[in-house]
């Protein structure tokens, strides 16, 4: 633990603590709303062959999810790690962020 929380830049354990759960709510609550997401845009396994849809379901995940980390990251107090976090995962995809 004291390695990631160097690595992470986090002085308490208190502090991880929170970082974990907000990955958890956030991994949870993204994977549960591109449900109603690929419902809004009339996708079903019903109505595409169920790989596609599926494929469909965990690319919308990832916009979900960046947002939803952010966002509840704030929440929790934690805005600064997780908006470092985002623009580090978005750099090494090759998004540029300011």
């Amino acid at each position: 633990m004291e390695k990631l929380k160097q690595r992470w830049g986090i002085s308490s354990n208190f502090q991880l603590v929170v970082i974990f759960v907000v990955f958890a709510i956030t991994g949870s609550a993204s994977a549960k709303l591109a449900g109603p997401f690929t419902e809004l845009l009339g996708i079903s396994s019903d109505s595409i062959h169920p790989i596609l849809y599926w494929v469909v379901r965990l690319l919308l995940i990832f916009p979900i999810y960046q947002v939803l980390l952010v966002s509840t990251g704030w929440l929790f107090g934690q805005f600064k790690f997780f908006w470092n976090f985002e623009k580090k995962m978005l750099r090494r995809m090759g998004v540029r962020i300011k």
